[in-house]
């Protein structure tokens, strides 16, 4: 199966993960900051962009995209990797670090966390039920509860649920185009996000696979991000954690005009 990257920028190489899960590296937008001191290695996951898609449906767990990370090192000849995994991207990195610990150079996990935890969960439903009384909310939460269910038979038909549902995923009155134009343009897997909701979501914990990285490690937390509320705990988990928090940042905070130089920087800092 072949799999595919952009590259950006010049200096020391740093391959970044996308989330989703599904979403190919267009997600991350250019990252013009990251890329004036990086080479960035902007990954395609297996089923999106240019990389292929597995044959079978169900090719989509943790392993798999460890596996497709290792190969990638492999053929970029690098006995140690920085890597920066964002949200479903942070799941992989935690699973290919605490797999691979020796293979790790610097690891940045940002916006993401080892668990689903009730916090997580409770901050997520609080953002939603802010929007009550909005004149989308009706439909973008129709829309939200079917993309749970899983009530989509195609890639399109998730990309158009999240179209509907994309206000709530922030706050209130928020600008969210810069965020809905780069998830259309990266696009979703359907097969990998609803393997992911079905098989993994639910029992998923990492934190033992966080206890065997003894490579440095950046949890990059956002405010208003409801991941930030298990902050604490993955740095807890880590051998050799280094904990910032943006201040005022969202979720998509590489997307975010005000808070994207912040944390930038925080990854530049700790890389360096």
């Amino acid at each position: 199966m072949a799999l595919s990257w952009r590259e950006l920028g010049s200096g020391p190489p740093l391959l970044c993960h996308p989330g989703g899960p599904g979403c190919s590296s267009l997600y991350f937008g250019e990252l013009p900051e990251l890329a004036a001191e990086r080479t960035l290695l902007l990954l395609d996951p297996r089923g999106t962009g240019d990389s292929d898609r597995p044959a079978h449906n169900l090719a989509y767990d943790l392993a798999d995209y460890v596996a497709d990370l290792e190969a990638v090192r492999h053929e970029l000849a690098l006995e140690r990797l920085d890597l920066l995994g964002h949200s479903h991207g942070g799941f992989v990195a935690m699973s290919w670090a605490g797999t691979h610990p020796d293979r790790v150079g610097r690891l940045v996990l940002a916006n993401t966390a080892p668990r689903f935890t009730d916090a997580i969960r409770r901050q997520r439903m609080e953002r939603v039920a802010s929007h009550r009384g909005q004149p989308y909310f009706q439909d973008a939460l129709a829309a939200l509860q079917a993309q749970q269910a899983g009530n989509y038979e195609s890639d399109e038909e998730l990309i158009a649920l999240y179209a509907r549902a994309g206000p709530l995923y922030a706050s209130v009155g928020e600008d969210i185009a810069p965020i809905a134009d780069a998830l259309r343009a990266s696009g979703f897997n359907a097969d990998a996000m609803r393997h992911f909701n079905e098989r993994i979501a639910g029992g998923m914990d990492l934190r033992p696979l966080l206890e065997r990285i003894e490579a440095p490690t950046l949890v990059l937390a956002c405010e208003r991000d409801p991941f930030a509320a298990a902050a604490d705990e993955t740095a807890a988990a880590l051998p050799n954690p280094t904990l910032v928090t943006i201040p005022g940042a969202d979720h998509f905070a590489f997307l975010e005009p005000g808070a994207r130089p912040l944390w930038s920087r925080a990854v530049l800092d700790f890389l360096a």
